[in-house]
Order: structure tokens, then sequence, then C-alpha cells
């Protein structure tokens, strides 16, 4: 498994030069039990171009689910694939409308839809071994990109080219029809890094597509450092819920893809210490590896106690999550300078993890509709807890710098000197 921390350094650097600024208003007393969800009312653009982010890389992961499960004849799990597959295709609808208005969305939602629909024909035609009908959705989804990719560049007034924008699209066809090849032949590790790939390439489109269409005075925010902090912590932390998710159905079905579904979550979390080594240094970095292994540990575990039927182990990994949550809140408070509490990040912590094992339960019962609804849920979260991680991260990180920031070179923080 490939992982990148170029994208990382790149960030913080630019992060060195923002202002401390007061924490978010955050609930207090009874009111912590988890992080809100901001989705319902974002605040302006920038909040938008984020969920924008957000659902276009969700998008990749349930359409690759979806075709999974089209391969493995699993129609069970069709179902509730497809309807979280639509519930995202119907929120990015009413999203792009909010950024890009009603008028682009009538002719972009048409040929999105028809792209979702090649896209199961395509897992179809491998699961019945029918190589005219493959063919003949990669001849639609090939005439799909450049439709798409020239109305897009149409939108953008010049500023995303045709090339550019076919590119992209292509890419990202390219991703989850290899994932779903090898997929069928078995190959999980090259199933599992297209699967990953195209979760990140399309996240990054986000960025693209925000930056190339929404009106010019919107555009400067997607480029102040906090706002790239909030997105890339965003990208890595919904990828761990993803990720986690993926090893605990392989964990919990006892199926044979778990072990490249592992390599995939453990590389998620050598990039959320890559992340904290530029933040904070590679002490800070080596105690969030040690953590954040742990957890991911106790969540397979419990995935695998599931399996069993062990209701005694389940209980214990029960246990040792509660006293991570902690430790993890200890750790992370005293990171941001008690911008974010103990007893807020606890809790934060403790809905997370708490979604994440109600989700290994209803798969195992084989209640797809709900672990994809919890699944959809704790994506979101993910995003609402980065957002507050970026912003105490930022604000930390910030009141370090000798006064006169970049003009006085941030006296040798920018790498290391800590």
């Amino acid at each position: 498994m490939r992982t990148s921390r170029r994208s990382i350094p790149v960030l913080c650097a630019l992060l060195l030069a923002v202002s401390p600024s007061p924490p978010a208003a955050r609930a207090t007393g009874e009111d912590q039990a988890v992080v809100t969800v901001r989705w319902s009312a974002p605040a302006d653009p920038a909040d938008l171009a984020v969920r924008l982010q957000a659902l276009l890389g969700q998008h990749s992961v349930l359409a690759a689910g979806l075709m999974r499960s089209r391969i493995r004849g699993d129609d069970d799990f069709v179902q509730a694939a497809n309807a979280a597959l639509g519930k995202n295709t119907d929120a990015m609808t009413d999203l792009m409308a909010q950024l890009f208005g009603e008028d682009m969305v009538n002719e972009f939602s048409p040929m999105w839809a028809e792209h979702v629909v090649e896209l199961v024909a395509y897992a179809s035609a491998l699961a019945a071994h029918d190589d005219a009908a493959r063919e003949h959705a990669r001849e639609e989804l090939i005439e799909y990109e450049g439709e798409l990719s020239a109305f897009l560049a149409g939108q953008s007034h010049g500023r995303l080219s045709p090339s550019a924008a076919h590119h992209a699209l292509a890419m990202h066809v390219e991703h989850l029809t290899e994932q779903a090849d090898a997929y069928a032949a078995q190959d999980y590790l090259t199933a599992d890094r297209a699967y990953r790939e195209g979760y990140r390439h399309m996240y990054d489109l986000g960025l693209t597509l925000a930056d190339s269409l929404l009106p010019a005075r919107d555009r400067p925010a997607l480029r102040e450092p906090v706002w790239r902090l909030r997105s890339q912590l965003g990208k890595l932390l919904a990828e761990h819920v993803v990720l986690v998710g993926e090893v605990t159905r392989a964990a919990v079905a006892n199926t044979p893809d778990f072990d490249a579904a592992a390599r995939m979550i453990n590389a998620n979390t050598r990039d959320l210490t890559a992340a904290m080594d530029s933040l904070f240094g590679t002490t800070t970095a080596r105690r969030f590896q040690r953590l954040w292994g742990y957890h991911v540990e106790q969540l397979v575990a419990y995935g695998g106690a599931t399996a069993a039927g062990d209701n005694e182990r389940r209980d214990r990994v029960r246990s040792k999550l509660k006293e991570y949550e902690g430790e993890i809140a200890t750790f992370l408070s005293g990171a941001t300078g008690a911008r974010m509490t103990t007893p807020q990040l606890a809790a934060a912590f403790a809905g997370h993890d708490d979604m994440l094992l109600r989700h290994a339960d209803a798969y195992a019962a084989k209640d797809y509709a709900a672990a994809h609804d919890i699944a959809y849920s704790t994506y979101e979260h993910g995003f609402d807890l980065a957002r507050d991680l970026a912003d105490a991260f930022g604000a930390s990180v910030a009141s370090r710098l000798p006064r006169g920031g970049a003009q006085t070179g941030y006296g040798g923080l920018a790498r290391g000197e800590r």
C-alpha cells in the first residue's frame, strides 16, 4: 500500500501563517455527548466546499461497495448499498444547487445518475462473466466522461480546462472499474489500493470543482491555511471511518479480503501520524500512533468477537475502548492547549466508537440497511470532529509563533524546532 506524506507538511507550513483565534463555541455539561453534526446549516461557501469533498469521496467508496456486493452476489447488501448511494446522490445534488445554482444541477443530475447506473452494470457484467455487457458498460462510461467533463469545463468559464476535467473523471471511472476487476479476480490488495486511491482522488476533486465553479468572491477562502487543515484532516478521519467499516465487515463475515482491508486501515493510521508529526513533532506523533493504533486494534477485535459470538470478549473490548477514550482525550487536550477540553474530547470519541461498534453489530445481524445508515452518520461525525480538531490545532500551532509571523521566519517552527 502506497501512502503519501507530501501534502501534509506543505499544509502545515501554510498553517504557520494563521493568527491565533478563539476556539469555536461548543456545548457544555450534558450537551457534550457528541460533536454536533453541522451539515444541516453550513456557515459559508468554504464549509460547503468541504461538504462537497466529503460527498464526492463518499460517493467513491459507496459505489465501490455496491459494485463489490454485486460481484459477491450478496443481494441483501446490494439493496442497502444502493439506498446509501442514492442518499449520497441526493445530498450531492442538493449541495451543488446551493453552491452552483439550480440550472447547473438540472443538467448535472441526469449525467451523474447515468454514470452510477453504468457502474452497477459493469459490476453485474463481471458477476455474470459477460464480457460483451462489460464492454458495453465501459463504452457508456467513456461517453459519460466526455459529456460531463465538457459540461463542467463550460460551467467554469475557463478556470477548468476540458482536458483536466476529462482526466479527473476518467481517473474516477478507472479507479472504480480497476477495483471491481481486481475484486472479482480475488486480488484484494490491488482492489483495495484502487479503492483507497479512488476515495482520495474524488475527495480532492471536490476542491478542484469548488475552486473552478464558485464565484470569485468565495474562492480565496479555499486557500486559507485553517480551511486547508480542516479539509485534509477531514479527509483522513473520514477515511479512517470508511476503512474501519471495511475491516470490520471482513472480520465479522470472515471474508478472504480481511488482510488487505487491515493493510488499508494501517496505512491510514500512518498518514494520520504523519499529520501529527508535521503539526507537533515526532514525540507527539509517536504517542498518537500508539494510542490510535491501539484504538484500531480494539475495533477490529470487536468485529472478531462479534463474529465468534463471544459476548465476554466484546465486553472486554468495550472496557478497553473506554479507557482509550480517556487517554486520547487527555492527550489531544494537551496538544491543543486545552482549546478542546478532556471531557469534550472523551465524549466525542465515545460517540465515534459507539457508532463504529453499532455498525459491527448491525452488520453481524445482517441488518445491512441499519449498518449503512450508521456508517453514513459516522462518516459525517468524522468531519465534525475534524473541524473542531483542525480549529484547535491551528490555534495551538499559531499560538507558538513569535510576533511577526512570516516576517520573522516563524522562529524555526516550520519544521521540527518545537
